[in-house]
């Protein structure tokens, strides 16, 4: 599958000048030094520019690693840190234990390469709008695309960088809550110190930049024309809908209405339902989505396919290697972090361990268990591999291509370096956008409508339609039986793909699930974990060291 080859460029160097604070010189015009005003004359720099702000995106290594995964999938009831042992990672023990300090290594990487995505997005949308259309923009905009094709590719780039600082923020804003909004080129330190915007403010801006993005957007059928196939993996105008869905179910949620102290739910769902309907009505009358075979969407050959609404783009190249700092490698270490460190079964790290939890919430005929799970039938070395009782893999990112549970026969797909993983990390799917449309449906009051949604899930991976079957969870019940299956269907369909914190937290019912969870864990498990303490670990703290460079910028009260 052809994908557009998102990478690193000379700009980039001027990116991380313009990023940094504490250089008198960065003041005065010096001999020699390219001007911004004369850098940005071309299309094929706007081009570029817009291009290296999607690198951040991919980033997972720096001082340690910190693959959003290890926050969405590791401090819930899904899985288990894993690693050697309980040394392994241990910013990411503390985490999933409720011991996070503001020292942490992982939320300082984590925090930076958000807003490094953030800076690079401000400089395309600071300097593209004033730029004239030159022969490089021209020549990308055929008549095939819209009326007006002589300025659509400009604007183009302009949604694009709209779409990708929404993305950064939100990633951020559910992780931290209040942080500061930049929406400028940081260029002097006198613009380093930025106080914490409001969550709500942060919602709000979000939602501007993706309602800039998508009128400004391509849809994914222009990707699929010949011509434009190699840019396949840029954001879409479906891309800009279903985050506009899911950035207003948030604001809907009680965790979020809280945060925001709003409560506009009703108009949060209506906004909400209004943006995943587009993305529906388009899979029905253009084909543009569809649910496909779940036991291939996790391999090279369903790569922004037909499920895909928008996945981060990664490719295995020979430069690839480790290096200082971000940004070197264009593959994902996904790959080898949560592969078995049997040899028999890829040699990896061993990271991210389903729970027993998770594994017996499945129902006994959901064939999805053993495409999200890999449950290893022989060990090496059982001491390492075993992660406090668990020992089970995160078979979705593991990048094999077959796996024989009878017979313990795999056919592995290997990596010629442990950071060339080419598996892309699928952020948007279509079964996530109907699973949130029957969520919106269902808290709006139209039963047939979320229960339309749901059934058309489950009726693709041969699940018995709602209702009519019945489930075994730990999650607390809302005493809606419609709602806790839907909450229930999105633990199984997106198992393992970092979704399952985010959505506890905004559920409003973190607190209440990690401690019935609790219950269920091993021994050995358990007597590592903290108490959860409600309104203090739905969110983490801000870095230290970001404090320390920002004296306006506060952290949560509560982990002073």
């Amino acid at each position: 599958m052809k994908r557009i080859r998102i990478y690193s460029v000379v700009l980039v160097g001027m990116i991380a000048m313009l990023n940094t604070s504490c250089k008198d010189w960065l003041q005065e015009p010096s001999p020699g030094v390219t001007k911004l005003e004369d850098f940005f004359t071309s299309g094929a720099t706007a081009d570029q520019t817009v291009v290296a702000a999607y690198v951040p995106l991919m980033w997972e290594f720096n001082s340690t690693y910190f693959s959003e995964w290890f926050i969405g999938d590791v401090m819930s009831d899904d899985a288990l840190k894993g690693g050697q042992n309980i040394g392994d990672m241990a910013d990411v023990y503390d985490m999933e234990n409720w011991k996070t300090n503001t020292n942490s290594s992982f939320l300082l990487d984590y925090y930076r390469a958000q807003y490094q995505g953030v800076g690079r997005c401000n400089l395309a949308l600071t300097n593209i709008p004033g730029m004239e259309l030159d022969d490089y923009l021209k020549a990308r905009a055929t008549d095939s695309i819209t009326a007006g094709a002589t300025t659509n590719v400009k604007e183009r780039l302009i949604g694009e960088a709209y779409f990708l600082r929404a993305y950064y923020y939100f990633r951020l804003v559910r992780v931290f809550g209040s942080l500061p909004k930049v929406d400028f080129v940081i260029e002097s330190s006198e613009k380093w110190n930025q106080p914490a915007a409001t969550v709500d403010a942060l919602f709000d801006f979000i939602i501007a930049d993706l309602k800039n993005a998508e009128s400004r957007l391509w849809s994914k059928s222009v990707y699929e024309q010949a011509a434009y196939q190699n840019q396949m993996g840029r954001a879409t105008k479906e891309a800009a809908w279903a985050m506009l869905q899911k950035v207003y179910l948030y604001m809907a949620s009680p965790y979020w209405q809280e945060k925001r102290g709003k409560t506009d739910k009703a108009e949060c769902l209506a906004e909400a339902k209004q943006w995943g309907a587009k993305v529906i009505n388009v899979a029905a009358t253009k084909g543009l989505f569809a649910l496909t075979d779940y036991s291939k969407l996790f391999t090279l050959a369903e790569e922004n396919g037909r499920e895909s609404v928008f996945e981060i783009q990664y490719m295995a190249e020979q430069t690839s290697d480790y290096g200082e700092g971000f940004g070197f490698t264009r593959g994902t270490f996904s790959s080898i972090l949560t592969r078995s460190r049997a040899k028999k079964y890829g040699e990896g790290w061993g990271f991210n361990h389903p729970t027993q939890n998770l594994y017996d919430e499945f129902e006994t005929n959901d064939t999805r268990r053993d495409y999200s799970i890999f449950n290893p039938k022989t060990f090496d070395n059982e001491t390492e591999e075993r992660y406090l009782g668990s020992p089970y893999l995160n078979r979705k990112l593991m990048f094999i291509a077959y796996y024989d549970y009878d017979k313990d026969s795999i056919a592995y797909t290997g990596l010629d370096h442990a950071t060339r993983g080419p598996l892309n990390n699928k952020q948007i799917r279509y079964a996530d956008v109907l699973l949130m449309q029957a969520e919106i449906c269902a808290e709006s009051g139209d039963v047939a409508g979320a229960t339309t949604y749901l059934n058309e899930v489950r009726s693709s991976r041969s699940m018995a339609t709602y209702p009519g079957y019945t489930f075994t969870t730990t999650t607390p019940s809302t005493g809606d039986a419609l709602i806790d299956a839907i909450r229930h269907e999105r633990r199984m369909e997106l198992a393992m793909e970092g979704h399952r914190w985010f959505d506890i937290v905004r559920w409003g019912n973190a607190k209440e699930t990690m401690d019935a969870y609790k219950k269920t864990e091993s021994e050995e498990a358990v007597k590592h974990m903290s108490e959860f303490v409600k309104g203090k670990h739905e969110l983490l703290p801000l870095p230290s060291k970001e404090i320390d460079l920002q004296p306006d910028l506060k952290s949560e009260p509560w982990y002073n």
